[in-house]
């Protein structure tokens, strides 16, 4: 079995900060309420340390129902398609030729929320996600698992809590903690997590201000990583991939409504390491590449 470290603590976190935090915004208790997210993004050209370079472009996409059940409990359904594609050039660190080509991820989560009293919120995020290479074996590319977070609501509406995840599949298991945050400095100022739709992913930290006539900018920091099966004719055949870095961000949004937003996004990724493994999970090679830029846009709308 093997396990998507990124993508599926992205989606699961996304669900939990949307059912714990309340981010679903606008529903009345009984109705149910849209969501839906279109993330283009682009990763420019990095250099690989042992020579060659990559680039990654695509798309993210976000859409389900939530509901509110009345006494803060709430409970939603959200599906989500990513498509990423890899372009490498002279690729020294695996043999000149590219490790992998056009990724694609499928998922459905089950986000449920229930408030436990004196303000505190319990959440449960199960999950199941494919995520592989074209060409790779479906039944290979499965990662299943949950989070279980608590937070709590302060004064004003300031929220503080932690989680834990649990997730099997693509030749791994994994546990990770997170933290959801959602604080307010004054009127204007607020740390939250980052957008979880994001081309960031959520696991991380935003700085935002406010500004008049519904604009508001953010600066923040993420970590990501993006595990996924590779081909059955490829140059590892049913291996594994993986992709890990830190971006660093600047996010401008202009809220249109209550309803609907536009996030614009630029920065670059650091830290940055590509691995392949066996298809057993056994490491192969791993490379580090150079600071990559990163830009992308993400539109949000609820109905």
């Amino acid at each position: 079995m093997n396990s998507s470290f990124w993508r599926v603590p992205t989606l699961t976190v996304l669900a939990t900060l949307l059912a714990v935090a309340g981010s679903v915004q606008g529903t009345e208790a009984g109705n149910w309420q849209g969501f839906v997210s279109l993330t283009p993004v682009y990763q420019g050209n990095a250099d690989l340390d042992r020579g060659g370079d990559f680039s990654v472009g695509g798309a993210i996409l976000r859409g389900g129902v939530a509901k509110d059940l009345g006494g803060g409990n709430r409970a939603g359904v959200t599906l989500t398609y990513d498509y990423l594609g890899y372009s490498f050039s002279n690729s020294g660190a695996f043999g000149r030729v590219e490790p992998w080509g056009i990724v694609q991820r499928y998922g459905v989560s089950a986000p449920l929320s229930f408030e436990v009293g004196d303000g505190w919120s319990v959440g449960v995020v199960p999950s199941v996600d494919w995520f592989k290479e074209n060409g790779a074996d479906t039944g290979d590319s499965l990662t299943w698992g949950a989070t279980l977070s608590g937070s709590r609501r302060f004064e004003g509406g300031n929220r503080l809590g932690f989680g834990v995840g649990v997730f099997d599949g693509i030749e791994k298991t994994s546990v990770f903690p997170f933290l959801v945050v959602d604080w307010r400095f004054g009127d204007r100022w607020r740390l939250i997590n980052p957008l979880p739709s994001g081309p960031t992913g959520p696991a991380g930290l935003e700085l935002d201000y406010r500004f008049d006539g519904g604009w508001t900018a953010g600066v923040g920091v993420a970590y990501r990583v993006l595990r996924f099966r590779l081909n059955e004719t490829g140059p590892t055949r049913n291996g594994v991939g993986e992709e890990s870095g830190v971006p660093v961000f600047v996010r401008v949004t202009r809220n249109f409504t209550d309803q609907m937003a536009l996030h614009l996004y630029g920065g670059v990724v650091a830290g940055g390491k590509l691995r392949v493994e066996n298809s057993s999970g056994h490491k192969l090679s791993e490379e580090d590449f150079d600071p990559a830029p990163l830009v992308g846009a993400t539109f949000v709308g609820r109905f």
